[in-house]
């Protein structure tokens, strides 16, 4: 077996035109998906998703369509010792 994933999970249903906000105090990766695509990342499968890796906060990420989506950030093996805020900015 593979290391274990470490990530924080956040799930909202938004709108397109909806921005995911992320505050961190450590670089990581972002990405936000949809469920179906969040089911094949936890599982290791390549997947789709809208982000990246990010140096400076806040990250936003506006949102493409309306669904469920799945907010990640990625700390690729790091410990969860981290000061994060997840938010979101609604057009509606």
């Amino acid at each position: 077996m593979g290391e274990p994933m470490s990530f924080i999970h956040a799930r909202e249903y938004l709108q397109e035109g909806d921005a995911v906000i992320v505050n961190c105090d450590t670089q990581c990766n972002v990405i936000i998906m949809t469920d179906s695509e969040f089911a094949n990342y936890k599982s290791g499968r390549q997947f789709r998703h809208y982000g990246g890796f990010y140096k400076m906060f806040p990250a936003s990420i506006l949102v493409p369509h309306a669904d469920h989506w799945n907010t990640v950030l990625d700390l690729a093996g790091g410990h969860a010792n981290i000061r994060y805020s997840i938010t979101y900015a609604k057009s509606g």
